[in-house]
């Protein structure tokens, strides 16, 4: 099985499909809040048919990953990324990350990603900061994120029934999934405890990326949904685009924070033409 020891000696897994594809640049997904990588199995499994190397990591804390005390701040989440790109010795990769995972990439890209990184697709994203501040006020109350947790405390499961059907995008045209997709995407959420819950959240909330973003200088694309229920089009990639030079914002109607299920193919295409887009050498 694929592990790797993080800076601190957590062991983490990732997945690696597609060694052999060595003519296409690689691809590594980040994968939001409270999932593992086998979230992105339907993009790594065409990605991979395309020619692409398609590598996912478990973050600490979820799926067949260790679960430290500590480390669930996106700087030393970035870290475990770059201990597996350079485990791995990738270069002119392209990141995609959904939510959360859009955080650690840029972080990633900030602390370790130049000269390796040759472009970033941000999904559903949560930048560039969440909290309302004196210097963010479109951003969110923080009572609103401690009332979320108090009821992830008191009972997680219940909250998570309550909030599928905004996230797959229930009665929306377009967004018809089955029911057994919705039930894994469930399992995969509550094989993480809520303790992990909690202190990821708190960094997605807390952590400002809105100077790091400025210097980004490759090419990104933001794709989001027009009814996102996690995170809207204004508070999110509207703002984060404009801050980034040579980006771009695809916004998909009718989809859901989950739109790498209920609009996959559509999502494929699209990161296929992404990647080919961006420049650089592939070895």
């Amino acid at each position: 099985m694929p592990f790797f020891e993080a800076n601190d000696g957590t062991r983490l897994f990732y997945r690696d499909w597609g060694r052999e594809n060595r003519t296409k640049r690689p691809i590594l997904f980040l994968s939001s809040w409270s999932l593992s990588s086998v979230m992105w199995q339907y993009q790594m499994v065409e990605l991979e048919r395309q020619g692409h190397r398609c590598i996912a990591l478990d973050r600490r804390g979820h799926g067949r990953s260790d679960e430290p005390d500590d480390g669930y701040d996106f700087d030393t989440l970035a870290d475990d990324v770059a201990r597996l790109v350079e485990k791995l010795d990738l270069r002119d990769l392209v990141i995609v990350g959904h939510s959360m995972g859009s955080g650690e990439a840029v972080r990633y890209f900030g602390r370790h990603g130049r000269g390796r990184v040759a472009g970033l697709a941000l999904v559903g994203t949560i930048l560039p900061f969440l909290r309302k501040t004196d210097d963010n006020p479109e951003g969110v109350d923080v009572q609103f994120f401690e009332a979320t947790r108090a009821r992830w405390r008191e009972d997680f499961t219940r909250w998570m029934d309550d909030s599928t059907d905004a996230y797959v995008g229930k009665g929306l045209p377009g967004s018809a999934i089955s029911e057994g997709l919705v039930e894994w995407t469930k399992a995969d959420m509550l094989s993480t405890s809520v303790r992990t819950l909690i202190a990821c959240n708190m960094a997605v909330s807390d952590t400002d990326f809105r100077e790091e973003m400025r210097a980004i200088d490759v090419p990104t694309i933001f794709i989001h949904g027009t009814h996102d229920a996690s995170i809207s089009l204004a508070l999110g990639p509207k703002r984060a685009a404009q801050l980034v030079p040579n980006s771009r914002l695809e916004v998909y109607e009718n989809a859901p924070h989950g739109l790498y299920m209920t609009h996959r193919e559509r999502l494929n295409r699209d990161l296929l033409a992404f990647v080919a887009e961006c420049g650089g050498k592939v070895r």
